[in-house]
């Protein structure tokens, strides 16, 4: 198939070379030029404007963009708004807030253009690992689209399947692939919103609990009951057998392996949308959330007072997203 990737950032421009493998083919724009130019060398077809993007698709024409959420995500949909033609299809890539998908599939649709909500997961690692993706919309359309997300997923893999799927009605075959039709409009943005709520607990979690490792030598306390501890060998163990086990865990044993004490990171974390989006729906439905609420409020806080925590917490973020500190 052939799709225009609007947008060529961290997971941009790795998403598009995805797609290039999986023999797609990808016509490429950004508004800095030089990005183009490296995708073109690789075999993309360069657009020099939205427009030229647009005259570049056959019909139905796919455009999937790859923006930050806000006014980059909502400018550029609202000009494709004005180029698309009845029958072709925009992908919001990115991390919108669920409810500006559907009013934005709400005005599509009155012009018979469809609308896509992908929520995609897999950071600076997807081109080689895949992606994860929950995708909202219409299912004839999503299915059209099933060969790109069959390329961009990760697939299988060498993951334990899980005993007794696909006992239920209603369960989709493709989540083991990596991917799933969530729902209409706007659910699979929810869906990934929520993940990144989980996300931010998870974090937390470990950050707190290797601040407390390496408290553990405070001269505050009694002498027998201090222990020097080596958190790259508590990192590293159990990463092996131990339930508490994941990928954060893998990269926060990738980053104390090189540098014990985090000092290239001050600890200053940012959070995106999708961490006070998931309280407000949290709110909204009445659901009591400690875990992800106390993780989002020590995020706020990690800009005015920083420990050992936060510096694990950058850490990650930088491991899994490319993710830079906010400036000081």
């Amino acid at each position: 198939m052939r799709i225009a990737i609007i947008g060529l950032g961290r997971m941009g421009a790795n998403i598009a070379r995805r797609l290039m493998r999986g023999e797609h083919e990808v016509v490429a724009f950004d508004r800095n030029p030089p990005v183009v130019e490296d995708l073109a060398a690789e075999g993309a077809i360069a657009a020099t404007s939205l427009e030229a993007a647009a005259n570049a698709l056959t019909s139905p024409r796919i455009f999937w963009v790859m923006l930050p959420a806000g006014s980059p995500t909502e400018d550029t949909i609202e000009t494709l708004k004005g180029l698309a033609r009845p029958g072709d299809i925009i992908i919001d890539g990115g991390n919108s807030f669920y409810k500006d998908d559907i009013r934005r599939a709400r005005s599509l649709r009155e012009m018979n253009i469809h609308y896509v909500d992908v929520g995609t997961s897999g950071g600076v690692w997807g081109l080689e690992r895949g992606y994860c993706m929950m995708v909202g919309g219409d299912k004839a359309i999503v299915d059209l689209l099933d060969p790109i997300f069959a390329a961009l997923a990760p697939g299988l893999g060498t993951i334990p399947r899980t005993a007794n799927r696909m006992e239920q009605e209603g369960e989709d075959p493709r989540a083991e692939q990596g991917y799933i039709h969530a729902g209409p409009a706007g659910a699979g943005h929810f869906v990934k919103m929520i993940h990144n709520g989980i996300e931010y607990g998870l974090m937390q979690a470990y950050a707190e609990g290797f601040d407390i490792l390496k408290s553990k030598k405070s001269d505050k306390l009694p002498e027998d009951e201090r222990f020097d501890l080596n958190l790259t060998d508590i990192a590293e163990v159990w990463r092996r057998g131990s339930v508490i086990s994941s990928w954060l865990l893998d990269l926060t044993a990738d980053a104390l392996a090189n540098d014990q004490m985090l000092s290239q990171f001050s600890g200053r974390v940012a959070d995106s949308g999708e961490g006070h989006w998931t309280i407000e729906a949290a709110m909204e439905e009445s659901v009591p959330v400690y875990v992800l609420s106390a993780a989002l409020f020590a995020r706020y806080r990690s800009r005015v007072d920083h420990t050992f925590g936060d510096q694990v917490l950058s850490a990650m973020r930088f491991g899994f997203g490319g993710h830079v500190e906010m400036p000081q």
